[in-house]
């Protein structure tokens, strides 16, 4: 059965907004049991405090649900940035590349999943790192 983004985001919006009102619970006094009672949020206990603890030392942002078990997708001009870049500078270190697509486009990429965009455009920097290897020998 395969469900469709709309119905993704909306279930990934009310298990947010589940986890929030738990934390804010908790953050009035309320034990984690009284707060789950109140709240639909599928957190366990260990979960629920170490959130709460991220929440009293990073602020709300610690609340924002981060990505996980999907790379972030490379498109449009950030994809051809990196494209171009690495066809004038190949043997650039994905770090770097990581940096400055940060820094222009305000995204957060791993260097792996950037390995993996420059392997499938064929700009890998593969030539540099047989080099570096040849030199710790």
């Amino acid at each position: 059965m395969s469900q469709d983004n709309g119905s993704i985001k909306v279930e990934r919006n009310q298990r947010q907004a589940a986890r929030e009102q738990l934390i804010t619970s908790m953050l009035q006094g309320r034990t984690f049991e009284e707060a789950s009672k109140e709240s639909d949020a599928p957190l366990k206990r260990a979960m629920a405090y170490r959130l709460l603890r991220a929440v009293r030392t990073q602020g709300e942002i610690a609340l924002q649900d981060g990505r996980h078990g999907h790379p972030v997708k490379l498109r449009g001009a950030a994809r051809t940035f990196l494209e171009e870049y690495c066809r004038q500078a190949p043997s650039t270190p994905s770090s770097a590349i990581q940096a400055l697509l940060q820094e222009r486009f305000g995204l957060s990429m791993s260097v792996s999943q950037i390995n993996r965009v420059r392997a499938a455009l064929g700009v890998s920097n593969c030539r540099g790192n047989q080099e570096q290897e040849k030199k710790r020998e």
